[in-house]
Formats: structure tokens, C-alpha cells, sequence
């Protein structure tokens, strides 16, 4: 945590943010006990590979080119690396799966449905919440109703359906 401060003080502001939000969600889908503390963990550093991407890749505005994505991407990656570095396992896989997609559109393994963590998933639920509701370099916070509408328009598709219905029922 301290080194993901020392890197990006916004990335710890938004790790937090997203595992405030796991942490209501979880209990709804289930999510307990050990299981309940290794997920608040994977959330609390779910972006540490980010402080390998420069800045001016993670902020950005516009379309990113495509070796810009490619950086990106690699964090998931490069983040589970270091939490397996770490003696960290299960966080690790988590993190390494926090941007897969219920339609197998995700990365970096394109894994679809229940083959997703399900920690997995409430982070990209949260995530998204949290990155859609907050300020960036590049764009405005929107309205957490507006995000709310749009995070549910993405259920079946790129997110969990009881994932979201779990954000609905604690936003």
C-alpha cells in the first residue's frame, strides 16, 4: 500500500474507494469470513501494476493507441506478479481477472462467465462504480444515478448480473 501511494497517491485513493464498495457488496453474493478478507485485500491493490504505465498513458484523454492498450492491459498481469511475489496467491488471481468480462471480452485470459473469479467480479463492478463516479485527469465525475443506469446496461454483457444487482442494492 505504501508503495502504490509513494507511486500514485489516486490509485490508493480509488483502491480504497473500490473495496469500501466490495466490501458491501460481498456479503450479498455470498462472500464471507476469509474469503471476505482476501477480497478487500485484491481490491485495496487491484491497480498496483498501474505504477508501471506512465502517466500520461493512465490519464489520457481520447482513444488509446494500440501499444498504449497494450500497456494498460499488462497491469492486471503485472499486478498479480507481484502479489504471487508477495506470498499473496489468491489475491493474485484475482487481480489478474479483475478486468475479465461475463461475454469473454476481457483480458488478459478471456475468461467468461462463472469462469471468473467471482471476487473478480465484484471488483469490476466496483471498480467501475468507483471510476465512473470520480474524477479523472481526463473527464468529470458523473452522477452516481447516472452510473448506476449505466453500469445495469452492461449486466450480461461485460458484467455479472448478480454483481450488479448487488451494487444496486447497496447504491
Amino acid at each position: 500500500m505504501r508503495e502504490l501511494e509513494r507511486a500514485d497517491p489516486c490509485l490508493l485513493t480509488h483502491g480504497v474507494g473500490v473495496a469500501e464498495l466490495a466490501l458491501l457488496m460481498a456479503p450479498r453474493l455470498g462472500v464471507a469470513g476469509e474469503r471476505l478478507e482476501t477480497l478487500c485485500r485484491a481490491a485495496l491493490l487491484h491497480d498496483i501494476g498501474k505504477r508501471f504505465v506512465a502517466p500520461e498513458v493512465l490519464d489520457k484523454p481520447g482513444a488509446l493507441l494500440a501499444h498504449e492498450r497494450q500497456l494498460v492491459e499488462a497491469h492486471a498481469r503485472v499486478g498479480a506478479s507481484m502479489l504471487v511475489a508477495a506470498g499473496l496467491l489468491s489475491e493474485a488471481s484475482i487481480v489478474r481477472h479483475h478486468h475479465e468480462r461475463w461475454d469473454g471480452a476481457g483480458y488478459p485470459d478471456r475468461l467468461h462467465g462463472d469462469a471468473i473469479p467471482l471476487e473478480s467480479r465484484i471488483i469490476l463492478v466496483a471498480d467501475t462504480f468507483d471510476a465512473m463516479t470520480s474524477d479523472r485527469a481526463y473527464r468529470a465525475a458523473i452522477p452516481r444515478a447516472a452510473a448506476l443506469a449505466e453500469i445495469e446496461r452492461s449486466a450480461g454483457s461485460q458484467l455479472d448480473p448478480g454483481c450488479v444487482a448487488a451494487l444496486r442494492d447497496v447504491r
